[in-house]
């Protein structure tokens, strides 16, 4: 297989330049040059978002199919979908779940409602319907039978750049008392970026199309499977003290950016985010590998950090003081604690 990936050096990206590698595949990336490729791979050099930024593309030959991960401007997709319709078979993007019509109920399926507003020639908006517009671009350039959707949720695993996962490994290897948020029990739903690499090179070898809800089956693990992997990992004699959901909003903090991952059960949010029907992904062929690899690998990935490396912007994870002040039972704040905020997966 000739595999084409938009970007390819972080994160996503990176998973499905490795795993198309594995595969034998023929990999060329088109990206600004900012990062290295791996040995093997094609590197083509081009800045998508300005005027001839594709140009290197047009005079490239041809692939069997391109992978882009793309989530600012739709016309930014539609430019390369335009581009590549006569030059590559299939054309994958990963977009979100956040494409339904927030917030989807518990159990949605692809055929759920999709957020209204988007278009495919559309300048950058919000999250959501900057992803419904690449799926636009995509479906409008390719067609449906030479589309794949993938709509994934909760992203972890190695390289991740938006740091949930790294926040939660470093507080835990930090030590001490650790706020937990309960239940202990809380299903989890999440994929690992390896894994969704792996399952989209096997739909495009297969010639799978249309919209795929892409993330483990509700409760691969739980909120308790998760840290304490996080503990077994790193060693830390840190002691998680589960903390009921209410005490834990009463003390304002914020579900999914204060405490990554977790959002309230019977909540919204924990259906849109953590409920998917994922069958028809599962149906043809996802696998996600159990959450102590995840957590496993994530972890020497950190170590292999320069110490001073942060992997994660601002706004994500709790800060010490607060920390203390729910943990002794203060707020550490003035006024009221409101109700969660509305989050959306915005991973890839």
């Amino acid at each position: 297989m000739r595999l084409l990936v938009l970007g390819g050096t972080e994160f996503v990206g990176r998973a499905l330049v490795a795993g198309a590698l594995e595969r034998g595949w023929e990999v060329t990336v088109l990206n600004r040059g900012r990062r290295p490729v791996p040995d093997g791979v094609r590197a083509v050099r081009g800045d998508r978002t300005a005027p001839g930024g594709l140009d290197a593309l047009a005079a490239g030959g041809g692939w069997d199919a391109v992978v882009d991960t793309w989530k600012g401007a739709p016309r930014t997709v539609r430019d390369a979908a335009r581009l590549l319709r006569e030059r590559a078979g299939r054309y994958a993007y990963v977009s979100s779940c956040s494409v339904y019509t927030w917030s989807p109920p518990a159990g949605y399926r692809e055929d759920a409602p999709v957020v209204e507003g988007a278009a495919a020639d559309a300048d950058a908006t919000d999250y959501a319907r900057d992803k419904r517009g690449g799926e636009l671009a995509v479906l409008d350039a390719f067609g449906a039978d030479r589309s794949l959707l993938v709509r994934a949720g909760l992203i972890l695993g190695p390289h991740e750049n938006v740091g949930r996962l790294p926040w939660w490994l470093t507080r835990i290897a930090r030590g001490g008392p650790v706020l937990a948020p309960g239940p202990r029990a809380l299903p989890l739903q999440y994929v690992d970026a390896r894994d969704l690499a792996g399952w989209t090179l096997g739909a495009l070898e297969r010639g799978t199309s249309g919209p795929h809800n892409l993330m483990s089956e509700r409760g691969h693990t739980t909120m308790g499977g998760l840290l304490d992997a996080c503990a077994a990992v790193t060693g830390s004699a840190a002691d998680l003290v589960w903390t009921p959901p209410e005490a834990v909003l009463g003390a304002g903090i914020a579900p999914w950016t204060e405490l990554p991952v977790w959002v309230p059960p019977s909540s919204a949010e924990h259906d849109a985010l953590h409920s998917a029907d994922v069958s028809r992904a599962v149906a043809a062929g996802l696998v996600c590998r159990p959450v102590a690899e995840t957590v496993a690998d994530t972890w020497q990935w950190l170590r292999s950090l320069d110490g001073a490396a942060r992997p994660w912007g601002a706004g994500i994870g709790l800060d010490p003081r607060k920390e203390a002040a729910a943990l002794a039972g203060r707020t550490g704040r003035t006024g009221g604690g409101g109700p969660p905020r509305r989050s959306r997966p915005d991973s890839s």
